[in-house]
């Protein structure tokens, strides 16, 4: 990373994705974090004291700042549209956060603006980003194991009864499981299958009134010659998928085992919506940790995952995990680990500093966000009609 030519970033929203992506802004010496814009005036102030940076309260004024090289758009996903129109229409670079958009012409018409801007738009973070799944892709490509012929991705977490605003319990807003976790396991078992997914068939209904979205989904994902993946997820609470990673959390950081069912305690203590979204407030930019809690803290001893993941090759299972790829083979089950990282995230920076600076297409484009946004939207077609949903805006990852 050192001598590397800086990104010059705004940044379009300072909320919860904002949070989960500054470990790596406020430590990856290839950012250099130049202006930001979020309604919130806390929020704002936060930032001019963290960055020294500019502050804007609209997106527009952001993306009209002549020192940006590029935008990343954390705000809410009804809003993705308007700003990477905004940022392109500008000449930014854009990241903008997963799930691309709640429409297919929506998806449309950012790679359309983007295109017309001469810009690279990337999508995430999702985590197909992470280096354990992109190693194993590296491992199917090289074809040592043979094809790859059945993938299988399973997440139980307590997602549902984190605290949300009142959107994000609404599906019809790009609320619940479907939009908000569905990408994180499409999307990696797209990057190992490899090719277009051609149908789904998914089951996902609401199991608690009292939050009033999908939390949970099975989904048959077939990318046909006999390849297909089952993507299970439950956010419901209660089983973690964690303890199968020696619980190493998602964001590659060592868990309690015994601090069990903590989610739904705390939102016991809540009586109404205006409260629940208080609560979530208080961990938002502004009010909570900054720039300097960042740098600070010790890098994770390991990678961000996604829960249990397993691609079988005709002559070996390979099951990225937060370490590493364990690989169990005809005749060996052996373990080939990664380095630690020294930034996490960082893989998300590799990908868009490629894109400004050396002009490297970026596997996760407009085209692929496109792709998992159409499968996240058949997932409840299907699961609201009970049928198979061919897929039509599936390009090769």
């Amino acid at each position: 990373m050192s001598g590397a030519p800086r990104i010059r970033l705004g940044v379009a929203g300072l909320g919860r994705a904002f949070m989960l992506m500054l470990p790596t802004l406020a430590r990856d010496t290839r950012v250099e974090m130049v202006a930001a814009a979020d309604p919130r005036p806390e929020a704002r102030a936060r930032f001019a004291d963290d960055f020294g940076a500019r502050v804007y309260d609209s997106v527009e004024a952001l993306c009209a700042d002549p020192d940006l090289d590029a935008v990343y758009i954390a705000s809410p996903h009804g809003f993705h549209v308007a700003h990477v129109r905004a940022a392109a229409a500008a000449g930014k670079h854009v990241l903008v956060e997963k799930p691309m958009a709640l429409t297919i012409e929506d998806c449309q018409a950012m790679i359309a603006a983007a295109r017309e801007g001469g810009v690279h738009l990337l999508v995430g973070h999702s985590h197909s980003f992470d280096a354990p799944y992109l190693r194993a892709r590296e491992m199917i490509r090289a074809g040592d194991f043979g094809a790859v012929r059945m993938i299988t991705a399973m997440n139980f977490t307590d997602y549902l009864y984190r605290p949300r605003r009142p959107e994000e319990l609404d599906t019809s807003q790009g609320g619940g499981a479907i939009f908000s976790q569905a990408p994180h396991q499409v999307e990696v078992v797209r990057l190992l299958a490899g090719r277009p997914a051609r149908s789904i068939r998914a089951v996902a209904t609401v199991w608690d009134r009292a939050r009033g979205t999908e939390g949970a989904y099975n989904a048959l994902l077939d990318f046909g010659e006999g390849l297909s993946a089952t993507l299970t997820y439950n956010g419901h609470g209660h089983f973690d998928t964690d303890e199968f990673q020696d619980w190493i959390g998602e964001m590659g950081t060592p868990r309690d085992a015994a601090a069990y069912g903590t989610a739904r305690a705390a939102l016991r203590a809540v009586s109404s919506p205006e409260e629940e979204a208080a609560l979530k407030e208080r961990r938002a930019y502004g009010r909570g940790s900054g720039a300097a809690e960042a740098r600070s803290t010790p890098a994770p001893p390991a990678y961000n995952h996604f829960g249990l993941v397993i691609a079988s090759c005709e002559r070996a299972d390979l099951r990225p995990t937060p370490r590493g790829i364990a690989i169990y083979a005809d005749d060996e089950r052996r373990f080939e680990p990664l380095p630690p990282p020294d930034v996490p995230r960082a893989e998300v920076i590799d990908e868009l500093h490629a894109a400004i600076f050396q002009a490297v297409p970026p596997l996760h484009d407009g085209a692929w966000g496109l792709a998992t946004a159409e499968i996240c939207l058949s997932l409840l077609v299907s699961a609201r009609t009970g049928r198979e949903v061919a897929l039509r805006h599936q390009g090769t990852p």
